[in-house]
């Protein structure tokens, strides 16, 4: 008998187990529910305990011995509802002293959250999140013509990253390393620039970088195109604005 979907209120392995066995057995010995389930007889008594507190199994002791059997099947349900009833009360409790957890974790957060990501997939949960936001600001190498060691794979994930954040009108200002762009969005393409929400400008050209640096929200991402690409996230409202101003330092209105 497959009564695996007991695991879903709760039940262990062992006492489904323990449970199907004596529900086939009829009243079970430990002797018999061990043979049936191969279960160490140490373990069983445990179980049969853990089943009798929930409600699910019975016994009787005839001279001297226990033998067990199941309860009425809608115990489970008696069961459930005590579970429910346990999880509102939790659920009130932790309420009423949320306030003061909360005051807690403001007082022990830390001013600057830091994350790495590191790969293909990992990049790419980064660059989905930034979608999240309104626009981002992109500073430095970006034009992947120019990282022969980034997979295709990622490439044209990226193409249809970019689709898609055009979709969702997300606003790119995109400040890139001299003589750089990228594909289907060379700097004289000023109407696709606008259809797609996208702004273009460029650094100086003594500042070409391989790094790339995304800001968006209050956070400051640093991406290493590579075979592994490579990315440091900072979340801090103060470094954010420290960005910020090395951004509108060197950008230019794109028109």
């Amino acid at each position: 008998m497959n009564i695996d979907y007991l695991q879903k209120i709760g039940l262990t392995n062992g006492e489904i187990k323990v449970y199907s066995a004596v529900i086939e057995i009829g009243f079970s010995s430990l002797n018999s529910i061990h043979e049936k389930t191969g279960i160490e007889r140490r373990n069983i008594y445990d179980i049969l305990n853990k089943l009798i507190e929930k409600g699910l199994i019975s016994f009787i002791i005839e001279k001297g011995k226990k033998t067990y059997q199941i309860t009425h099947p809608k115990k489970i349900l008696s069961y459930l509802e005590d579970k429910r009833d346990k999880i509102y009360e939790s659920e009130k409790e932790v309420k009423s002293h949320l306030p003061e957890l909360v005051n807690l974790y403001n007082q022990s957060k830390i001013d600057v959250k830091a994350e790495v990501f590191r790969g293909d997939e990992s990049i790419k949960s980064l660059l989905t999140e930034i979608l999240e936001y309104k626009e981002s600001f992109w500073m430095g190498g970006n034009s992947f013509e120019n990282y022969t060691g980034v997979s295709e794979n990622l490439i044209v994930w990226f193409e249809h990253w970019m689709d898609k954040r055009a979709k969702k009108k997300h606003l790119m200002h995109d400040l890139v390393s001299y003589g750089t762009f990228l594909k289907g969005l060379e700097p004289n393409l000023k109407d696709v620039h606008k259809k797609t929400y996208y702004k273009y400008c460029q650094l100086p050209k003594d500042m070409y970088t391989p790094m790339v640096v995304i800001i968006f929200g209050n956070k400051v991402a640093q991406i290493l195109w590579s075979k592994q690409p490579f990315a440091f996230l900072l979340e801090s409202e103060e470094i954010k604005k420290s960005f910020m101003k090395y951004f509108e330092y060197f950008w230019k209105d794109s028109g």
